[in-house]
């Protein structure tokens, strides 16, 4: 970095690939399309049709009592459930903020990992956060879950269990508002979900599969976000499921991304946002910049104008700035910048062109930060 007063930020190693010799977790429905379903339950000797009606009790009525699944024969209920429905995770705690309107959950895993999600109901929409890895291989140096190292990747079916649970709690009035349903779901949580690719791709799918065979939501409502695994963003592109991409920037410049994001040595921020624009211009879906506002490291105005510089050279309206005031973790020297410098920052990169908005933190109180619930266990 070229600041002399900074020292040189300590990073932990890229991970890519999960550790091996991981025990897979149970097969559930959400794993499988609809013939796979049905192909599975003929396997075990049971009728195949069957996995019709599983699907709608899971995803259409949002049922996890085998109980009120009254259409299944008694004889048969037991072995069908635990052949498409075996329970993949378990809520260890549930915290609640901004009026019972933010809950962030800690899940226990078969394995013993530890994931977070956190549900927010705003008055025009729901967003469910999931996480996509127990833990991350990136290295992010300001990131909770990066601390912690890569675990194991997701399976599809915990993925969209997440939802599933969220959706549960809008459908039962659990949350503050009334009853209502999962709008929006963000790949935000823990993890780098294009580093688990195949199992978010399948989450997505079964998010946006017209119910009963999913969840039946529209695919402008999910977001993907990536610290930038160029090929896989480009695989994304060719999937032919609208997503928006959330590309997390934090630096445009490689001297400092290089540190702040390592996955920045293997393709620079020019390869990064190609890759982005790519991904634009294949969907036409715009892309949300992620930039965590770090005080002192990454927020200075010269850095504004360069960010607005590296996204218009590519062309614009193609792109949005959403600027992240930093969670602090507890002990860290990573802080949220000084309102006056986010100011500022705005400032410039509208005065170029490009639409900014500060996203609206919550709850910071509950260490609504993902990885930060998962730490302290």
């Amino acid at each position: 970095m070229s600041d002399p007063t900074h020292e040189p930020i300590k990073t932990l190693p890229l991970v890519l690939s999960e550790p091996r010799g991981r025990k897979k977790p149970p097969r559930h429905l959400a794993d499988l399309d609809e013939p796979g379903r049905k192909a599975l339950l003929e396997e075990m000797g049971l009728p195949g049709f069957r996995a019709k009606q599983l699907s709608t009790h899971y995803f259409s009525r949002l049922v996890d009592d085998p109980a009120q699944m009254t259409d299944l024969p008694g004889g048969q209920r037991d072995d069908l459930v635990s052949a498409l429905l075996p329970e993949l995770m378990t809520p260890l705690r549930t915290m609640e903020a901004d009026k019972g309107t933010t809950r962030k959950t800690l899940w226990k895993l078969f394995d013993g990992a530890l994931v977070e999600s956190v549900l927010m109901r705003y008055p025009d929409r729901a967003t469910m956060c999931v996480s996509s890895q127990a833990g991350c291989g990136m290295a992010c140096p300001f990131c909770a879950t990066g601390m912690g190292g890569l675990q194991r990747n997701m399976s599809t079916a915990e993925i969209v269990e997440q939802v599933v649970a969220g959706a549960r709690s809008l459908a039962r009035g659990e949350v503050p508002g009334g009853p209502g349903r999962v709008s929006n779901v963000v790949f935000m949580g823990m993890g780098e979900p294009l580093a688990n690719y195949k199992a978010v791709v399948g989450a997505v799918r079964r998010l946006t599969d017209p119910a009963p065979a999913g969840l039946g939501m529209s695919a402008r409502g999910v977001t993907v976000s990536t610290v930038g695994l160029v090929p896989r963003i480009l695989q994304l592109a060719d999937e032919g499921i609208p997503v928006t991409l959330a590309l997390s920037l934090h630096a445009p410049d490689d001297e400092l991304r290089n540190e702040l994001v390592p996955i920045n040595t293997r393709f620079s921020v020019a390869e990064t946002v190609d890759a982005a624009h790519t991904y634009f211009e294949k969907t036409h879906r715009r892309v949300s910049i992620e930039y965590a506002m770090m005080r002192g490291i990454n927020d200075q105005a010269h850095r504004a104008d360069l960010l607005a510089d590296v996204l218009n050279e590519r062309g614009h309206g193609w792109v949005h700035v959403n600027l992240i005031p930093l969670n602090p973790i507890e002990g860290s020297k990573w802080t949220a910048s000084d309102p006056a410098d986010e100011r500022e920052f705005v400032r410039r990169l509208e005065a170029k062109g490009v639409p900014t908005t500060v996203r609206d933190t919550r709850g910071r109180e509950i260490d609504g930060a993902c990885g930060q619930l998962a730490a302290k266990e």
